[in-house]
């Protein structure tokens, strides 16, 4: 007689899939349930969003990182590619609790470069569809952050930068897919291009968006979030940091207008806010809603930020509360991005954002607000990381000379401590944030998730089709 119907119970797939996937008996990267809870770090505790109807399994997050592998024109324009699922499905695979898709556009122009994606027409849909069922399938979920990149746009990926031998950035003319005519922004200018050099520079100078295209820009927002929900994702995100267009209505030094999107705070705010109502509304009510805000602009000592103001961690606060009330469920702290003369250098500075984000995440639960706090840029970055990894005494700079002269990064010893003290407290202490979202990292080494648990000495899943060598028990 055939066993093969008894060993089939053994072997289960992952229901409603065009592809077979084993089934895992437990998530990839959560603990198991052979230590007591009390003795697993905060960082591998389940962590539930809007009141449980979504769960992260662990609380470390595959951050947007922008590929630019997308078609610049044709039918696939904007698509997701075999690329992405190569990619993002590894993240997921080796543990990571959500996986987000890079900055996607709203609108064709609101892309970084002609080879970003978009989510702007229905056809792409199916892209993102694939990506969210390969994710799903590893027990990871899968977000997305729409984006739109204001007078930032039309740029070439920087690896073509680099190779035309131009620095970190040239522009993208219609040669190539670009739209040098549609760059828009809250302001027009030549002194508005991104770097200050209008026509000379890396960047476009922008025209300014009429009232009417910006009411529109509301109705493409919700639209490209209707077809987050139909691709299947979980998550989205806003990006509203990074000097992007959100972030250029947000900040007194892009946003020049004196209509009803300029000049006070509630009018540079306006934006983002009818954003948020609108996606909010077009999304189940059980959906979570992420936002990414760049805390500060770092230009509150420069000639500009003191000639115009600039963008505060205070402002953040404030906005950080209305979001809040309007249904948004994680703030993911970032900063700076919006004008060249910021006066941080985010590659050689200690924890630039973690502070920054457990302040806000005090205020916040000092307001009687429920907004997760998650902070990004630390882990995935030795200079980004120091501040924290400095607290048990290790690492100077990017990494720290060995015996033989060679560099060396910071220790997974470290990088796993700094990732406990960002999500548990200590001491008595508040955690400085809620989930940590890791970039970098992740390129570097897509089994991170796994080799810090082994570090901390958590037994958490492995995949199944990786049992074989999953790292030996930690003496």
């Amino acid at each position: 007689m055939s066993t093969l119907p008894h060993l089939l119970n053994y072997n289960p797939p992952v229901p409603n899939l065009p592809f077979f996937t084993p089934l895992h008996s437990l998530p990839p990267g959560s603990a198991t349930n052979s230590q007591p809870p009390h003795k697993i770090p905060t960082l591998f505790h389940p962590l539930p969003l809007r009141g449980g109807t979504t769960i992260l399994k662990n609380r470390i997050l595959v951050a947007p990182m922008c590929q630019y592998s997308t078609a610049s024109s044709g039918p696939a324009i904007g698509n997701l590619t075999p690329w992405h699922l190569a990619t993002l499905g590894h993240y997921a695979i080796k543990g990571a609790a959500l996986v987000f898709i890079e900055a996607t556009a709203v609108q064709a122009n609101g892309r970084i470069s002609p080879n970003c994606p978009g989510l702007w027409r229905d056809e792409q849909i199916e892209g993102v569809r694939a990506v969210a069922e390969l994710c799903r399938s590893q027990s990871a979920l899968c977000g997305i952050q729409l984006a739109h990149a204001g007078r930032k746009g039309s740029t070439c990926a920087p690896f073509v930068a680099a190779r035309a031998g131009k620095g970190s950035s040239v522009r993208a003319g219609v040669d190539v897919g670009g739209w040098p005519g549609e760059v828009v922004g809250p302001s027009w200018g030549e002194n508005q291009a991104w770097d200050g050099e209008g026509g000379a520079g890396g960047y476009w100078a922008p025209r300014e968006l009429t009232g009417e295209e910006i009411e529109g820009m509301v109705g493409e927002w919700a639209a490209s979030a209707r077809r987050a929900v139909e691709a299947g994702l979980d998550v989205i995100e806003v990006h509203g940091a990074h000097g992007y267009l959100i972030h250029q209505f947000l900040s007194p030094v892009t946003n020049h207008r004196t209509d009803a999107y300029g000049g006070s705070f509630p009018n540079r705010a306006r934006l983002l806010l009818d954003i948020l109502r609108a996606i909010r509304a077009v999304i189940p009510a059980s959906m979570p809603l992420f936002l990414r805000l760049s805390a500060t602009e770092w230009l509150e000592e420069t000639d500009i930020g003191r000639h115009h103001g600039s963008w505060t961690v205070e402002d953040t606060i404030a906005l950080a509360k209305l979001a809040s009330d309007l249904g948004v469920d994680l703030l993911d702290v970032s900063s700076g991005g919006n004008h060249p003369s910021q006066r941080i250098n985010m590659f050689e500075s200690k924890d630039y954002q973690t502070r920054i984000a457990g302040r806000i995440r005090r205020e916040l639960r000092a307001a009687g607000k429920g907004m997760l706090v998650g902070a990004v840029g630390l882990i995935t970055e030795a200079e980004q990381a120091r501040g924290i990894v400095e607290a048990v005494g290790e690492a100077e700079g990017e990494g720290r000379e060995g015996e033989d002269g060679s560099r060396e990064e910071a220790s997974l010893d470290q990088e796993a401590h700094a990732a406990v003290q960002m999500t548990d407290a200590q001491g008595g202490h508040e955690p400085m944030a809620d989930v940590i979202l890791v970039a970098r990292q992740f390129l570097r080494e897509p089994e991170w998730v796994l080799k810090v648990a082994w570090q901390l000495g958590v037994d958490v899943v492995w995949p199944s089709q990786f049992n074989r060598v999953r790292f030996p028990p930690k003496l």
